[in-house]
Formats: C-alpha cells, sequence, structure tokens
C-alpha cells in the first residue's frame, strides 16, 4: 500500500513539538493524556480514557477480519532542565523529554490518523496503548494491562527512538533486549564516636567501604563468566565532621540481570557478603532490594518475523540486529502476556546535534528519523494476517 507519509510529516513534528514543549513527570501526566485522547477521537476513534491511571487506549476496527495488534507508545517525561537552545525547548523548569516519547507518541499519533483513514484495507483491529509512566516504578504497563489493554490483542509492538542508530535505521534485538532493572538501599548501623578514640567504636564507614570491595566480587567470582550481569554501588553516605567517626552509613545502587537464576544468586550473594560484614565489623546491616522491571525478551519468531517483513518492504535505509542493553523497559509486561517484538526506530544526525544519549540535558531527535518508525507500524498492519 502507498501510505503517502510526507504529507503527514509537518502534522507530526508540530505535535512532537507541543508534546516536547509541554512535558510532564510520571503519574502528573494530566494535560498530555487529555491531548491523546482528543486528538484520537477527533479522528473518530474509540477512546477509553484512564485506563490503569493515566493511560488511553483507543481501538481501530479494519473493514475485513483478522487479528488484533497491538501498537505502544510512552508518554511522560524526567525530572531533566532541557539545557538545548532551540523554539521548541521545554516550558517546564525541570522536565524535560529527555528519552524520546514524545517522539513515540507523535508516531502513534499519526499512525493512527493514517489507519483511520485506511479501514477499508486493515484485515484486523489495531489497539492503540498510550501508556503513562514508563520511567518510574511500579510503571503504567502493569496497571494498563490489568485494566485489560491487552484484552482481545493476539500482538503487541513498541519502538524505542534510538539516537545510538542514523535516522533511517530500523533495528531489532531477538531474545533479551532489556534486563531485570533492580534497585537496592542499604543502611549500616554502627556505633560512633571520637575521630581519636576508634578503638571505642564501631565504624559504619570502615564496614560499608569493606562491603562495597566485596560486592565488587559477586560478578568476578559468582556468577558464569558466559552469563550477564552487573552490580554497582551509586551512593554513599556517612559523616559529618572530620573528627566524628561515622554511626551510619547509606548507600544504594542497582542490580542488571538478564535470568532469575542469576538475579537469584546475586540477592543470596549479597546476603552472605552482608552477614560477614556483621560479624566482622560489628555493625548491624538492613538491606532493602527492590524488584524494579522484568527483563525484556524478544519473541525471536515475531522478532525475526518483522525484521524479514521491513527488508522485504525495503524502506529503511539500513536494518539490523542490535545487541542487548542492560537498561531497563516496561514494555517487558506486555511481552510476558502477548508475543510481538520491541525494535529501535534510528534518529540520530549529527548535523543537527542529535547525537546525545538519552536522558541527557541535550537530548534531541531527528524528526525525519520518525517517519521510519511510522513505515514499521504500517508495515506490520499491511502484513498483519500474515500473523494469523
Amino acid at each position: 500500500m502507498e501510505w503517502q507519509l510526507e504529507d503527514y510529516k509537518e502534522e507530526m513534528i508540530k505535535i512532537r513539538r507541543h508534546l516536547h514543549m509541554h512535558p510532564e513527570l510520571s503519574f502528573k501526566e494530566d494535560n498530555t493524556k487529555r491531548y491523546i485522547a482528543d486528538y484520537l477521537e477527533q479522528l473518530g476513534i474509540k477512546v477509553r480514557r484512564d485506563v490503569g491511571g493515566n493511560g488511553i487506549l483507543g481501538v481501530i476496527e479494519g473493514d475485513m477480519p483478522g487479528p488484533t495488534v497491538a501498537f505502544r507508545a510512552d508518554f511522560d517525561a524526567l525530572p531533566i532542565q532541557d539545557a538545548k537552545k532551540v523554539p521548541y525547548r521545554s516550558a517546564v523548569d525541570g522536565v524535560m523529554h529527555a528519552c524520546g516519547h514524545d517522539g513515540h507518541t507523535a508516531m502513534l499519533l499519526i499512525t493512527a490518523k493514517i489507519l483511520t483513514a485506511n479501514r477499508h484495507n486493515i484485515k484486523g483491529n489495531i489497539v492503540l496503548i498510550h501508556q503513562h509512566a514508563e520511567e518510574v516504578l511500579p510503571g503504567g504497563a502493569q496497571s494498563m494491562i490489568e485494566a485489560g489493554a491487552l484484552d482481545r490483542v493476539d500482538y503487541v509492538f513498541g519502538t524505542h527512538t534510538a539516537t545510538y542508530l542514523p535516522t533511517g535505521t530500523i533495528a531489532f534485538c531477538p531474545g533479551p533486549a532489556y534486563a531485570n532493572a533492580d534497585s537496592f538501599t542499604i543502611h549500616i548501623q554502627g556505633s560512633g564516636g571520637h575521630g581519636a578514640a576508634p578503638h571505642e567504636t564501631h565504624d559504619a564507614i570502615i564496614a560499608a567501604s569493606s562491603l562495597i570491595s566485596q560486592f565488587q566480587t559477586i560478578i568476578s567470582r559468582s556468577i558464569d563468566p558466559i552469563a550477564t550481569g552487573v552490580v554497582t554501588i551509586g551512593e554513599f553516605n556517612a559523616g559529618d565532621a572530620f573528627n566524628v567517626i561515622a554511626e551510619h552509613a547509606y548507600l544504594s545502587g542497582t542490580v542488571r540481570t538478564y535470568t532469575q537464576e542469576v538475579k537469584a544468586r546475586i540477592k543470596t550473594r549479597m546476603n552472605q557478603l552482608i552477614s560477614a560484614v556483621e560479624v566482622g565489623y560489628n555493625v548491624k546491616v538492613t538491606l532493602d532490594y527492590q524488584d524494579g522491571y522484568p527483563a525484556l525478551i524478544n519473541p525471536v519468531k515475531e522478532t525475526e518475523w518483522l525484521k524479514d517483513t521491513v527488508e522485504n518492504a525495503a524502506y529503511a535505509e539500513e536494518v539490523k540486529i542490535q545487541p542487548p542493553s542492560l537498561g531497563g523497559e516496561d514494555f517487558s509486561y506486555f511481552l510476558q502476556e502477548r508475543p510481538g517484538t520491541y525494535f529501535y526506530t534510528g534518529v540520530r544526525n549529527e548535523e543537527i546535534d542529535a547525537i546525545h544519549p538519552h536522558h541527557h540535558p541535550q537530548f534531541d531527535l531527528d524528526e525525519d528519523g520518525l517517519i521510519y518508525g511510522i513505515q514499521t507500524f504500517l508495515t506490520i498492519v499491511e502484513h498483519m494476517d500474515e500473523l494469523a
């Protein structure tokens, strides 16, 4: 089918820049959700508002029988100050779209507009999942699923913009793509005292330092080298004065894994090392371990099907396999419930400084790249009868 995407480019950019200028943090996306729902309803699409929180669902019914395929786009922003010098810079102090969610939303809204005008060519139904709160636990995906976002859905697909991939690139990652993204905090309770009398104290800083060093042996000495895992301490706070031995120390960090087996092994070793530090330094250590989003595992069958389909459609400048990441992504919840895949849409362009990584204060994207993401959604629709 000929979709005439260039006819929609100006509107797509307008949507993306409006969202970029008016970002809202996770679970606070009141204006954004209204903007999305109103836009879909103006197209004549059936809309459910406030699905599992601030989520929005839209349904496009095709004129011919076939499977029901869901497309997901997230729309929350981050607590980052926008440092770009562009006309569409964030107008909200300390909040910006630094992860491309404005682009995701613009792609899916324009996809919806195109599909609405082409219902007669659709073999099946399309569910539009506009998801709130991807950036902050517990996220919006799980609550939307519990509220029925995947009811009667057969397959689910999503995309993430990528400034590490040039515009025109569509990339795929069969199997593990994102990690179990867990976090933890540790409180070490010692017994403080004068810096000149260490023998009368139980130094929380010394105990914390030892624990940090021992945690670094978990991956290198307790995990199969062929497996993947990360244990990172990102925060260490202790002490108030140069001549006082600290009574308390606080650590926080993250654990990243792909499998439950490796995750369980890391947690076991953490607790064993904590017990040893308690005995060795006569302190009390409290671990608060928080499970984050589960690992995102792309089903190989559907991922390879879409990769082959995109290659055969011959609109992308490059189609490639992308290596896995240890980042976190709550699209994983959708793939636990339905087959599909999560692909990557390249938006890197050095000429317009669209080169910065996600969550960077100067993050921007090449809006021309979004056309390729829309084309991929439309390609799925064009061929989705092959999935049935």
